[in-house]
């Protein structure tokens, strides 16, 4: 009995469900490859950093004559004071108005340095809410940016490829009239110009930072990557020197520097998740070629023929199956030609 197109709902709903687990399985091996990597590299200096610190400490206490228990002690209130804002060498003030300017950005942001945290009742219940509507309407400016690079980028790119056709001669310009707006530019010309985009903000700010700051240029663009990103680790933190509290212009420069490193490259990671989504497609669709040429393979070992036509085998069942698979492949993993070259849903001007 022959199958009909719509009679494989479930493995159809299934697709969006194969594909996040596949992207979840992906994330846990690049998350354990990375892990992997990271110990290889830090481990045995984390272990030798403790063991000098160790040594110190027990020189310290020595050459001092005081109690090495009492010395720990000592060190463990000032963690406590540390979360509360105090230093070795004194800083600009955390909680004045700038301070807390500078930390409400990190939080709406959702870098979250770390540096500053409320250490009262009142301010940490306070943050919750705050935090809320604040990292919500981030995440809608965030995409409000994105939506207008993304127009900008297609503008140019979309003048480039009317000049390329232009200068081609391959069409008329009637007929290239008809087709203009429907030109979309491929994502990874996108992220391409974009990834170009952040490397020269990062590459400024790191300048820029470098000679405030005092840092190396390769610990600035750690720096950048880290705060551009909303990693925020906290042990490269700008604008927390005392004297910076007297240059208002670095202030300001450093808001301005961090919100647009910010959004771009929240830009660029959408960028490359559309590549990433593209390729889980592609991956989808070899696993269901597979497995269909599998049932092919199956069918066609395990089938009896037929006693009137000895070249016509009778795998009725095992065709119904096939068919699914070929539909479900084509339709809904594929989809089709057009869709297959995925680009972004950015307007076009």
């Amino acid at each position: 009995m022959p199958l009909k197109k719509d009679s494989c709902p479930s493995l159809s709903a299934s697709v969006d469900t194969a594909r996040f687990i596949l992207l979840g399985v992906l994330i846990a091996l690049y998350m354990l490859a990375g892990a992997v990597l990271f110990s290889s590299l830090e481990r045995s200096a984390e272990i030798l950093t403790h063991q000098h610190w160790q040594k110190r400490l027990r020189d310290f206490s020595h050459m001092h004559n005081i109690s090495y228990q009492d010395l720990k002690s000592l060190l463990r209130h000032y963690e406590e004071a540390r979360m509360a804002g105090v230093r070795a060498e004194h800083g600009r003030a955390l909680w004045d108005i700038p301070g807390a300017f500078y930390f409400v950005g990190t939080v709406v942001s959702t870098i979250g340095f770390g540096v500053t945290a409320p250490s009262t009742i009142a301010g940490k219940v306070l943050l919750v809410f705050y935090g809320l509507f604040g990292c919500s309407a981030a995440m809608l400016f965030f995409n409000l940016f994105l939506e207008r690079v993304d127009t900008l980028l297609s503008f140019i790119l979309f003048w480039c490829h009317s000049r390329r056709i232009r200068h081609s001669r391959l069409e008329t310009l009637g007929r290239r009239g008809g087709h203009k707006n429907e030109w979309k530019p491929p994502t990874y010309q996108v992220t391409v110009l974009l990834f170009v985009v952040v490397m020269v903000v990062a590459c400024g700010a790191a300048s820029l930072y470098s000679a405030m700051e005092g840092w190396t240029y390769l610990e600035s663009l750690y720096f950048c990557f880290v705060a551009f990103s909303t990693v925020g680790f906290g042990d490269f933190v700008s604008v927390q020197r005392k004297q910076h509290e007297d240059i208002r212009a670095y202030q300001v420069a450093n808001c301005v520097v961090m919100l647009l490193g910010v959004c771009c490259t929240y830009s660029l990671f959408n960028t490359v998740s559309v590549i990433i989504r593209q390729g889980l497609s592609c991956i989808m669709r070899t696993l269901a070629r597979a497995y269909s040429r599998f049932l092919e393979l199956s069918c066609l070992s395990d089938c009896t023929c037929c006693p009137h036509a000895s070249d016509v085998c009778c795998c009725d069942e095992s065709k119904v199956e096939t068919v699914c698979q070929r539909e479900l492949s084509d339709n809904e993993l594929g989809e089709n030609s057009s869709s297959s070259k995925e680009s972004l849903p950015i307007a076009v001007i």
